[in-house]
């Protein structure tokens, strides 16, 4: 499996574009200059929302995060908040077993993915034009309805130029003044400076993208433009680098999968999955990518619609082609040794 795994991995490669440096380690990864990234939004052509939101993407996108507690509940970034001392206590078999239950039951809280909606259009209705105002003040006045209980995204906002113009303000004035009136824990009123072009891409090289996306999530609305803007590179880069371990059982797998899916970029991910013989994901990831774009397979057997997807609708056929082939060999190998085993005790 580890000779075909090499040679799908070489083919993969050399499906990139040559005016792209690579770098290439010893772990086959591979690093892309950041500046080859191009931001994707959701446009709302059409809109991703009610998508993303239905019982059975949910569920596939669940299965696909591969859930592991040692993971989930690992120490994390806080800033500069002090975490609790661990408590350690001794417990019988059946007192650890509840233990265990009640955090799997947290699990679902640390899990919620991000949701996927579409990008907000600008706002840019003019309400009244009065030249006599004009040169008045050498400010803009911004008029804000602080009323209780109103949405932010609501909220009446408006914004007096100086030339005389009032206008409802844009999306930039709506996000510094609710959060001057009605802050949000942790969120910044000016965007924080690791979300500008050089350190964001620092961040990449360095792999942090947990880190990027969790303050992402804290920082923006998932409708902003420079919130789809920051984690479409982000998953960009986890995609051709090829580290999905990184986000595997976060929050922000399950985002990731449907941004893949959602662009016709799950080659990799396949690829990965089908390597590792975690053939139940690869057929959620065939499945995910048949709701998203209407895909009807000929087959109802998964493995044969994974054979299919790659034939009719893979990149990087060669490559799947090659992996997939090795997994089937090895499954059918182990079937074998498996029955023989049987036969030899009797049991067949």
């Amino acid at each position: 499996m580890s000779v075909f795994r090499h040679f799908s991995r070489k083919l993969v490669l050399n499906t990139f574009k040559s005016d792209i440096k690579l770098q290439i380690n010893t772990h086959c990864s591979v690093c892309l200059r950041f500046l080859s990234y191009q931001p994707i939004h959701y446009d709302g052509k059409p809109d991703p929302g009610p998508v993303f939101i239905k019982k059975e993407v949910q569920t596939l996108l669940r299965t696909l995060t591969r859930v592991d507690l040692a993971k989930v509940f690992k120490k994390r970034r806080f800033g500069e908040t002090q975490l609790q001392q661990p408590v350690y206590k001794f417990m019988t078999d059946e007192q650890l077993q509840e233990a265990y239950e009640e955090a799997k039951k947290k699990v679902d809280t640390f899990l919620q993915i991000p949701p996927v909606v579409a990008v907000r259009k600008p706002k840019d209705k003019v309400l009244s034009k009065d030249p006599a105002l004009q040169g008045l003040d050498t400010s803009a006045f911004v008029f804000t309805d602080i009323s209780y209980g109103v949405r932010d995204s609501e909220r009446m906002i408006l914004v007096r130029e100086t030339d005389g113009t009032l206008r409802e303000a844009d999306w930039e004035t709506r996000d510094r003044i609710n959060q001057l009136y009605f802050p949000v824990a942790q969120r910044q009123i000016q965007t924080p400076k690791m979300f500008q072009d050089s350190n964001l891409e620092d961040l990449l090289k360095r792999g942090e993208y947990n880190f990027i996306l969790d303050r992402a999530c804290l920082q923006f609305d998932p409708n902003d433009p420079l919130y789809q803007k920051i984690v479409s590179i982000t998953y960009q880069c986890v995609n051709d680098n090829n580290h999905f371990n990184e986000l595997r059982s976060t929050r922000h797998f399950g985002s990731f999968v449907f941004f893949l899916a959602w662009n016709k970029l799950i080659d990799n991910l396949l690829l990965d999955i089908i390597e590792s013989e975690h053939i139940e994901e690869a057929k959620a990831l065939v499945e995910l990518y048949s709701h998203i774009h209407q895909v009807k397979y000929e087959s109802k057997e998964n493995l044969q619609q994974i054979d299919e997807y790659i034939k009719n609708h893979a990149s990087k056929k060669a490559a799947l082609e090659l992996a997939f082939q090795a997994y089937k060999n090895a499954a059918k190998r182990k079937g074998e040794v498996e029955e023989g085993i049987k036969r030899a005790h009797g049991l067949s």
